[in-house]
């Protein structure tokens, strides 16, 4: 009976394995349609009486402005291009901070973020943290930082009901996300903590400081050359 389940268990194992490596091997090439957040937020306004508000409008990267490619970097993530997945220094900031009772935003990266968006689950459990980091993995390990960015900026929540760039583009600024000037760009970076309760256009006191550093990031950040991280991952 033991030997049994020990080997029930080892063929669980197995198969996650390899059913994780294939579908980000797979989605490596292919758009993410939806995420589980997606379904979770249709759920959410269906227990809440609401009606269904889903827009995702997938677009490769190159149709979607530079000026909101640095701005969720400066904002989300100042050593994307540099680390490996995991940036300690920020972990480590964060838990000391949260130790002294501050609340400042954790020290997920946007590859964290990419790998809970489109394979995970909202949480803080440790076992959802656990697979948080063995997807962040494989998504480097397997993925180019321009691949990173553009699953990253498609699937990111950016408004209620509103998922990824260019459908928040069309929301908040009636446009393209290949034409987002740098103010607005710095608007949707800034309502990525909570883009359920920020508005990047009618913007609080808090929202439109933010918005100003942002620009002033974005606007000193210099060329953003994600094809030479590309190349450096072959």
């Amino acid at each position: 009976m033991v030997r049994k389940l020990l080997r029930f268990i080892l063929k669980l194992v197995l198969w996650f394995f390899a059913l994780s490596i294939l579908s980000v091997i797979f989605f490596r090439f292919v758009p993410i349609p939806y995420t589980p957040l997606m379904f979770i937020r249709l759920y959410e306004q269906k227990k809440d009486g609401q009606s269904f508000t889903l827009k995702h409008d997938w677009v490769p990267i190159e149709q979607i402005s530079p000026n909101l490619q640095k701005a969720v970097i400066v904002s989300e993530d100042g050593h994307f291009l540099s680390h490996n997945g995991f940036d300690f220094k920020a972990i480590e900031k964060a838990m000391k901070n949260n130790e002294k009772g501050k609340r400042i935003k954790g020290g997920s990266t946007i590859s964290q973020q990419t790998a809970k968006n489109v394979f995970l689950w909202p949480g803080r459990s440790y076992i959802r943290k656990g697979f948080e980091a063995y997807f962040t993995v494989l998504i480097e390990l397997l993925w180019s930082k321009e691949r990173i960015l553009e699953v990253y900026l498609n699937s990111i929540e950016m408004g209620n009901g509103v998922y990824g760039a260019e459908a928040a583009a069309q929301h908040w600024y009636k446009k393209s996300a290949a034409k987002l000037s740098v103010q607005e760009a710095a608007g949707l970076a800034v309502i990525l903590p909570s883009p359920r309760r920020y508005n990047p256009v009618q913007s609080g006191p808090y929202v439109s400081r933010r918005k100003q550093t942002i620009s002033k990031y974005i606007k000193g950040y210099g060329p953003l050359d994600l094809k030479k991280e590309k190349s450096k991952k072959k």
